[in-house]
């Protein structure tokens, strides 16, 4: 095992990831321009500093639990390092359990900065690999580490399984309606009201579905995205979680919206569309309103690149 080092500084840029896109149910992601800072610093064994910034300032844990330290600990085993201490900074923008990928963020950059600290021993597949075992699954990890737009899958091979991931190049011109309700929502519980099966019909709709929405977003065809982007898998047993939630879809295409859906597991909502982007952000929050929710809107971009080192 190689000795660790206890200097050098490094900091990693992560985007926040909308999951599902609709049909594509833990294979679909998308990054967005939002973005989570993490700074990791070594420092002699034993020592341990944790720093939270923004978002999840009261609730993050600043000891052995963060989930941070722990895949930044799995990266140095995996990269037969001996562990060091740390001071690790988390500069918070990803608003924390609403659908955009926050924990996502946070483990890809702890992956990536340790990674970098260890002289880049893992590959970008190891370290998808890794992040997605800790995840549980890749739709927001591989769109944080990759960008764009990304179709992931578990596959079986000869090893036992690993995570397939191709990365569309971001779509031109398109726009993220983001409306971020002012609760909380774990993926724990979002994922509790999911049935155990689904009829074959519903299947067969989804699987149609998202393979038309890849083609949509392949050939910026927002004509053809527009009609294939609904979903019987997951949102509609998650619709009795977020108050308004059909309500705020509609206000969305009343308003212009190509698209609209829910991002991961909520309770986040998501209007795509190229213009009237004012109008569908102001129908959206009127809409939440109209059931005693507020949210705030945010207009983003797709973003192209996924975890930098900067």
């Amino acid at each position: 095992m190689t000795a660790a080092r206890t200097s050098g500084f490094v900091r990693v840029k992560v985007p926040a990831t909308t999951a599902n896109l609709g049909p594509g149910f833990d294979t679909l992601g998308m990054a967005l321009e939002l973005y989570n800072i993490v700074e990791l610093t070594a420092l002699p064994q034993g020592e341990l500093v944790v720093e939270i910034e923004g978002e999840g300032i009261s609730n993050i844990p600043r000891d052995d639990s963060n989930i941070v330290i722990k895949i930044i600990r799995q990266v140095y085993a995996k990269a037969k390092m001996q562990p060091c201490g740390f001071k690790l900074k988390l500069i918070n923008h990803i608003p924390v359990a609403r659908g955009l990928g926050s924990s996502a963020a946070a483990l890809v950059g702890g992956a990536v900065a340790a990674n970098e600290l260890c002289g880049n021993v893992l590959t970008d597949q190891e370290v998808l690999e890794l992040v997605t075992t800790f995840e549980g699954h890749p739709d927001n990890v591989a769109p944080a580490l990759f960008g764009g737009v990304v179709v992931s899958a578990e596959v079986q091979n000869a090893q036992g399984s690993e995570v397939v991931s191709r990365k569309i190049p971001p779509p031109y011109g398109l726009k993220a309606l983001v409306a971020i309700p002012d609760f909380h929502l774990a993926t724990k519980k979002a994922r509790s009201v999911l049935p155990r099966q689904v009829p074959f019909e519903d299947a067969l709709f989804n699987l149609s579905r998202v393979s038309m929405v890849i083609m949509a977003f392949v050939h910026n065809d927002w004509e053809l995205l527009g009609k294939v982007m609904d979903d019987r898998l997951h949102q509609p047993y998650r619709e009795e979680l977020i108050p308004g939630m059909k309500d705020v879809f509609a206000a969305a295409y009343d308003a212009g919206a190509i698209a609209a859906v829910l991002s991961g597991a909520g309770p986040t909502l998501i209007a795509f569309a190229r213009e009237n982007t004012e109008d569908i952000a102001r129908a959206m929050k009127e809409a939440f309103e109209r059931h005693g929710v507020k949210a705030t809107i945010q207009e983003l971009k797709p973003s192209p690149v996924g975890a930098k080192v900067f």
